[in-house]
């Protein structure tokens, strides 16, 4: 027999769970959560948020970032909601490059792609690293101008975008819109980066003092999709000796993850057009 029209049915638990698992994550500050920060969101022992995760992550709910054991809203929430696609090429394709990637050189890389007026940081391998420095990396945001990963993206994309790009960083009012507005240094910044054929920086980003990095674009269809950087302390060598030491394993993973992506069936999403402030 049927049941009538808004008879209540039995609450099913393990949906009521899976929900405000998924809805923790979402209202979390950084779009991230542990399983300890999820837990104390939804009032559920770490065990059974680790249950349910796994089950969320087989079905392609949420992902789990390998660099600091957190959990993140995948493609089908999204595809639920409004059709969006989540960057599935970084957690596939360019994670396990990362991987393999700090085997080699042992100091941390951060994979970031443009956010605005800056650089996000995506994945990253700073959690395991024994020469890491900032273990929290992701979500970070780094500029443009003072960083490797920044004034490589600015010096290979393309005209267009470059020029949309530092009128959004000229429209500012902090360090970067003083340097985006001279023209000449931006361009002699970026001319050297060119020359030399990677992007460094050493110092200059006045949070990051102590920091140096080399990096490089990686490119799809024509595009910069994102900068894979590695980065180390100054008093540990400087960007020439790191260029000589870890540019070919900088370069080498760069080509791998692009051929990947060039044979890969993933959706990767390309840059947009940027609409400067008015």
């Amino acid at each position: 027999m049927r049941p009538e029209s808004g008879a209540s049915y039995r609450n099913v638990q393990g949906l009521s769970r899976g929900l405000s698992i998924l809805r923790a994550i979402s209202q979390s500050a950084n779009g991230w959560a542990s399983i300890a920060e999820l837990s104390a969101a939804t009032a559920l022992h770490r065990t059974t948020v680790r249950r349910m995760l796994e089950t969320l992550q087989a079905e392609g709910y949420v992902r789990r970032s390998a660099s600091d054991d957190s959990y993140r809203l995948n493609q089908k929430v999204r595809q639920l909601s409004d059709g969006f696609t989540d960057d599935e090429w970084i957690s596939e394709v360019a994670n396990p490059v990362l991987g393999e990637l700090l085997q080699k050189i042992v100091w941390p890389s951060d994979l970031s792609t443009l956010d605005g007026d800056c650089m996000l940081v995506r994945e990253t391998t700073h959690r395991f690293s024994v020469l890491s420095f900032h273990r929290a990396m992701i979500r970070q945001r780094m500029p443009l101008l003072f960083t490797s990963a920044g004034r490589a993206y600015l010096a290979y994309c393309s005209d267009e975008e470059r020029k949309q790009i530092l009128q959004l960083l000229v429209a500012g009012n902090d360090e970067q819109a003083n340097f985006a507005r001279n023209r000449v240094l931006v361009n002699q910044m970026l001319e050297r980066v060119r020359r030399q054929g990677y992007a460094s920086n050493e110092g200059e980003w006045s949070q990051q003092q102590k920091i140096a990095a080399i990096a490089l674009p990686i490119r799809h269809k024509n595009h910069v999709l994102a900068c894979l950087n590695i980065v180390f302390l100054k008093k540990a060598m400087s960007v020439a000796e790191a260029a000589s030491r870890y540019l070919p394993d900088l370069k080498s993973a760069v080509e791998k993850i692009e051929a990947q992506l060039d044979g890969s069936e993933i959706e990767v999403p390309l840059p947009t057009a940027i609409t400067p402030p008015r």
